[in-house]
C-alpha cells in the first residue's frame, strides 16, 4: 500500500490543524522537520510520495503554485490539491497529479478526465453536496479520475483512528485506486486500511508523532 506524506500550505508555510477549522491551522515546525518553510520540510522528511493541500488557492486568497513545482521535483509522485473548479483550472507540472475536490471541483464532477477525485467528507457526508460517500463511490466508477481519495475532514490531525465497516463500505463501491486520509493514529491503522484493500493511505499527524517511522514515508510503503 502506497504512503503518501501530506503537506497543508498556507501564507507560504507548512501548517498543521484538526478536523478542517483551517482558521486555527498553526505553522508545522516540530515533529520531523525542523522547519515550516516547504522546501526545506520536504528536504527533511525525504517522502516518495507528497501530498499537498494548497489551502490558500482552495479558499482564493492566494497560491502557491511555484513552491508546488519545487517541492514536486523532489518526490516520485506528488498528488495536488489547489482548488481545481474546472478541467481548465488543472495544474501542469512534472511529477504532479492533480487533487479535484468536491469542495471546489463543482456539481458536475464527471466532466473532468484526468487526476484523482478527493472525496471531502465531514459527519459523514460529503462537501458541499452533503451526499453519501458510497452513492457518489458507485457513480464514479463511470467518471474518467484514474483514482478517489476519500478525504475524511473531521478526522484529519484528530489521530483518532479508523472505522473498518466504513473502510469496507467505500472500498466495496468503488473498483479503482482508492487512498484514504484523515485520523490514522498508528501502524494497526495503516494496516486496517491496507486489509480493508485500499491502495493507499495519506499521513501526517502520526509521522510527527512518532507513531508511523519516517522509514517507511521514505520508502513509500508500509513495511
Amino acid at each position: 500500500m502506497e504512503l503518501v506524506l501530506a503537506m497543508d500550505l498556507r501564507r507560504n508555510l507548512v501548517v498543521h490543524g484538526k478536523s478542517g477549522l483551517r482558521a486555527t491551522y498553526k505553522p508545522l515546525d516540530w515533529g520531523c522537520s525542523p522547519t515550516a518553510d516547504p522546501l526545506g520540510y520536504v528536504h527533511a522528511i525525504a517522502p516518495k510520495f507528497l501530498y499537498i493541500a494548497d489551502l490558500d488557492r482552495i479558499e482564493r486568497t492566494g497560491s502557491h503554485d511555484a513552491i508546488i513545482e519545487k517541492c514536486a521535483e523532489k518526490v516520485e509522485c506528488c498528488y495536488v490539491d489547489r482548488g481545481c473548479i474546472s478541467p481548465e483550472d488543472m495544474f501542469a507540472g512534472r511529477n504532479i497529479v492533480n487533487i479535484i475536490g468536491t469542495e471546489t471541483g463543482g456539481s458536475d464532477l464527471s466532466r473532468y478526465s484526468s487526476g484523482f477525485l478527493s472525496l471531502d467528507v465531514k459527519d459523514g457526508t460529503v462537501i458541499p453536496s452533503g451526499a453519501d460517500p458510497v452513492h457518489l463511490l458507485s457513480a464514479a466508477g463511470s467518471w474518467k479520475f484514474s483514482g478517489i481519495i476519500i478525504l475524511n475532514i473531521g478526522a484529519v490531525g484528530t489521530e483518532r483512528g479508523i472505522e473498518l465497516h466504513l473502510l469496507k463500505s467505500w472500498r466495496a463501491a468503488y473498483d479503482g485506486r482508492l487512498f484514504y486520509g484523515g485520523g490514522v493514529a498508528t501502524t494497526r491503522d495503516l494496516e486496517t486500511i491496507s486489509r480493508a484493500g485500499f491502495d493507499g493511505a495519506i499521513i501526517s499527524t502520526a509521522l510527527h508523532r512518532g507513531a508511523v517511522p519516517l522509514e517507511w514515508i521514505r520508502r513509500g510503503c508500509c513495511c
